[in-house]
C-alpha cells in the first residue's frame, strides 16, 4: 500500500472524529494583493475572539507571511519546521493577543508555494491536531490566483472573497471565481461570501455586490453572499506603520465598529459551516483529492 493510500485511510478513519469539533474553517482570498486581506484576517479574529471563540490563522501566503507583520510578532518556527524539521503543529504555532494562535509559512521560504504531493501528504499527517485546538480556523491565501490560492479556494466550504471599488480589484475577483470554477468549485458545495473594502458607504458595498453578483450568477452560474463592507478609514494605515492590529490601537475607530459587525455576520452563518464536513484536515484532504485527479 503506497503512502497516498495511507494517507486517505487516515482522513476516512478520522473524519467523524475532527468533525464532531466542528471546526469552522474560512479560506481569505482577493484575486489581488493590496485589498487589506491580511488585515481582514488579523482583526476577524480578534473579534471572534472577543465572543470566545477558540481562533487559529493560517498563514498560507507561503511567499510574504503578512500576519506576523501586523502583529509584530516573529515566529520562531514555521511551516518549513514542520514540513522539513520533524515538528508537530503545536511546534509551529505562535501566540498573538487575546490568545489568538498563528502559523506563519515562512516569510521569503519558496520552497513551501508549490508543495509536492509527498510533502502535501506528510502535512496533513501532522495537520489532525489542529481541528481540536481551535473553533474556527482563518486561512489567508496569498495574491492572485496561483496554483497554490487556488488549491484553498476550490478546496474550502467557505470563502470571504474582498475586493475593493477599484475596477481592477473587481474584476480580479470575479477571475478568481472562473478560475475556481474552471477548477470544479461552484456555489452549490460552498458559500462565497462577498466583501467590499475600501467603500465610501452601504451604498457603493450594495453596489458593487450587486453588479459582481449579476455576473457572476450568469456567467458562472455562482450566487454570492453579501457579507457587508468595510469603510475607507485611515486609522487602518496607522495601525499597518504601528505593526497593531486596528482593532486593538483604535477600538472606537469607525473601521473597528465595521470589523464586529462583520465578524457578527459571519457567526450569524454558522449553520451553513456546522452542515458540512470542515476543518483544516477536511481542507487538505479535498487538496489531495484535487491534485490525484489531476
Amino acid at each position: 500500500m503506497d503512502q497516498a493510500s495511507n494517507l486517505r485511510n487516515i482522513i476516512k478513519n478520522n473524519q467523524v472524529h475532527y468533525n464532531k469539533n466542528n471546526v469552522r474553517l474560512i479560506t481569505v482570498t482577493s484575486g489581488k494583493g493590496g485589498v487589506g486581506k491580511s488585515n481582514v484576517s488579523v482583526n476577524l479574529a480578534i473579534n471572534f475572539r472577543r465572543q470566545g471563540k477558540r481562533v487559529v490563522i493560517f498563514d498560507a501566503d507561503f511567499g510574504l507571511a503578512n500576519i506576523e507583520i501586523i502583529f509584530g510578532i516573529a515566529p520562531k518556527y514555521t511551516m518549513y519546521d514542520m514540513i522539513y524539521n520533524n515538528m508537530s503543529i503545536t511546534d509551529i504555532l505562535t501566540p498573538a493577543p487575546f490568545g489568538i494562535e498563528f502559523i506563519s509559512g515562512g516569510s521569503g521560504i519558496q520552497e513551501l508555494v508549490s508543495l509536492s504531493k509527498t510533502q502535501l501528504n506528510y502535512m496533513i499527517s501532522k495537520l489532525y491536531d489542529l481541528d481540536c485546538l481551535a473553533d474556527i480556523i482563518i486561512i489567508d491565501t496569498g495574491a492572485g490566483i496561483s496554483d497554490t490560492v487556488l488549491d484553498f479556494v476550490t478546496a474550502s466550504n467557505e470563502v470571504l472573497l474582498i475586493t475593493t471599488p477599484e475596477p481592477t480589484s473587481i474584476t480580479d475577483a470575479y477571475s478568481t471565481l472562473k478560475a475556481m470554477k474552471n477548477r470544479g468549485g461552484s456555489s452549490k458545495d460552498k458559500k462565497i461570501n462577498l466583501l467590499v473594502n475600501k467603500a465610501s458607504g452601504e451604498d457603493e458595498g450594495l453596489e458593487i455586490y450587486k453588479k459582481l453578483n449579476k455576473v457572476t450568477e450568469r456567467f458562472l452560474d455562482i450566487k454570492l453572499n453579501n457579507i457587508g463592507y468595510l469603510p475607507y478609514d485611515k486609522t487602518l494605515e496607522k495601525a499597518v506603520i504601528e505593526q497593531k492590529p486596528v482593532t486593538m490601537l483604535f477600538p472606537k475607530s469607525n473601521i473597528s465598529r465595521a470589523f464586529e459587525k462583520l465578524a457578527d455576520n459571519l457567526l450569524g452563518n454558522e449553520d451553513f459551516s456546522e452542515a458540512k464536513p470542515s476543518g483544516i484536515s477536511n481542507l487538505f484532504s479535498n487538496i489531495l483529492k484535487m491534485k490525484k485527479s489531476k
